[in-house]
């Protein structure tokens, strides 16, 4: 069952907080990998359901292709997180969250690159 927006919005509050929390506690030099594990075990010790590296079908003009897509996080069924550490966001990663969005019947990815020196500087909210 989709959230309501009041509901989506909360949520993403509490994934945001988490990242930043994950943030603080490693600082800006990881893989991806240790801040998307980190963010799993923070999010769920915070009870919110988190799926990793989920696999999806995806699908041309209604016909389902051999490839799949592979979501870094995807949380309670309802948001789209993608985990970076690159020296800056561009357009093509955003455009990567909302093709993701599309595919899936989602509206709300959160994008994060971890390789900033505060990670409100590197989080960006994507709606489809």
């Amino acid at each position: 069952m989709a959230l309501s927006y009041p509901e989506t919005n909360l949520l993403t509050e509490r994934i945001i907080g988490g990242a930043i929390e994950v943030h603080r506690y490693y600082g800006p030099g990881l893989l991806e990998s240790v801040y998307e594990e980190g963010l799993l075990i923070e999010l769920r010790q915070a009870g919110i359901n988190v799926a990793r590296q989920r696999q999806l079908p995806v699908f041309y003009k209604g016909h389902r292709t051999n490839s799949r897509f592979r979501l870094d996080l995807l949380i309670d069924e309802t948001v789209i997180v993608e985990v970076k550490h690159i020296e800056k966001i561009l357009p093509v990663h955003e455009a990567q969250v909302l093709s993701y969005l599309k595919h899936t019947n989602l509206h709300v990815g959160l994008l994060f690159n971890f390789k900033v020196v505060s990670l409100r500087d590197g989080i960006r909210r994507i709606s489809n």
